[in-house]
């Protein structure tokens, strides 16, 4: 897929979403953007602000298979992954599979359900794969995690460990809307005279695939990768980190850098696309030093601060 096709389709999707959701256009975009680098995101922000119409939207517009689980304290990894049964009529065990077999899986409130839980999700957001028993089933792909978090309401939660956390390719916050955005969701509600809207697909299956692919043709001069390379450095560098990024918060870069200069209709990535991207692909895998954290002081800032030292490159 060429980049100026990869912007068009890019257009119709947002436009399809926008069915349903009205404004937030930074969230869409990265939202997009994380989907189309085939990476998982975890959207930390408040209820009531539209995440789970936002998951179930872009599912609907990219032709994917969609399922939602509501993580509790009870829940129980079969309960996602799916378990063996006894078949009566053959005498024999079978897989029944889990809502985790979708091409875009919700993971509500992810915070909610106990370690064990959470950790059934990671050979799945790793691997691509469920393991039951003595047996691997392959998940279908595209896989995309939509995970969300309260960041307010944390009793009765289990914060997730931070080798989870760095599986996600992105944290993202949606945000309340603006008064003018926030008018336009009543107007459309009465008009409607409904609950549910419907997000007409903009994309199939295929499409969507061959646009994930149109990723790896994007191209990345030395210079920019350089420029990467010194900015996740320069996390590790803050007096203010306990740890810094991961060379896999470098590689996270790279892919929404890249995916974001596709669907901008380029085939070449531009230090923008990273200093755009940098705070949600670098922010959550930074462990803040105690004090710090104390003062207010969050992985967000150090990697502000560190797009502020680290001088960006010329591309020619």
């Amino acid at each position: 897929m060429k980049a100026e096709d990869a912007r068009t389709l890019a257009g119709t999707i947002r436009a399809s979403v926008s069915v349903a959701v009205v404004g937030r256009n930074d969230a869409l975009d990265a939202i997009l953007t994380g989907l189309v680098a085939d990476g998982h995101l975890l959207i930390e922000d408040l209820p009531g602000l539209g995440k789970t119409l936002m998951a179930k939207s872009f599912a609907s517009a990219l032709g994917l298979d969609f399922q939602r689980i509501q993580f509790t304290a009870d829940l129980l990894p079969h309960d996602i992954t799916g378990s063996e049964i006894l078949d009566t009529t053959k005498g024999e065990f079978r897989f029944r599979q889990g809502p985790i077999f979708a091409n875009v899986l919700l993971a509500d409130e992810i915070n909610r359900a106990p370690p064990k839980v959470q950790s059934s999700l990671l050979e799945a957001m790793q691997e691509y794969q469920v393991t039951s028993e003595r047996s691997t089933y392959p998940l279908p792909r595209p896989f995309l995690v939509l995970a969300t978090e309260n960041p307010l309401e944390l009793e009765g939660t289990y914060p997730l460990p931070e080798a989870q956390v760095d599986r996600f390719l992105m944290r993202l916050r949606v945000g309340y809307p603006t008064p003018e955005e926030e008018a336009s969701i009543l107007s459309r509600r009465r008009a409607r005279k409904q609950e549910n809207v419907l997000v007409p697909p903009a994309t199939t299956l295929a499409q969507f695939q061959d646009l994930q692919r149109a990723v790896e043709d994007v191209e990345l001069e030395e210079t920019v990768a350089g420029y990467i390379v010194a900015l996740v450095r320069a996390t590790r560098a803050d007096a203010r980190a306990e740890v810094g990024a991961s060379p896999r918060g470098s590689l996270a870069i790279q892919k929404v850098a890249r995916a974001r200069a596709l669907l901008d209709g380029r085939d070449f990535v531009l230090p923008d696309d990273v200093k755009a991207l940098a705070v949600p692909a670098l922010a959550h895998r930074i462990l803040v030093k105690p004090e710090p954290w104390i003062r207010g002081v969050r992985g967000e800032e150090i990697v502000r601060t560190a797009l502020d030292r680290t001088p960006v490159p010329k591309v020619t």
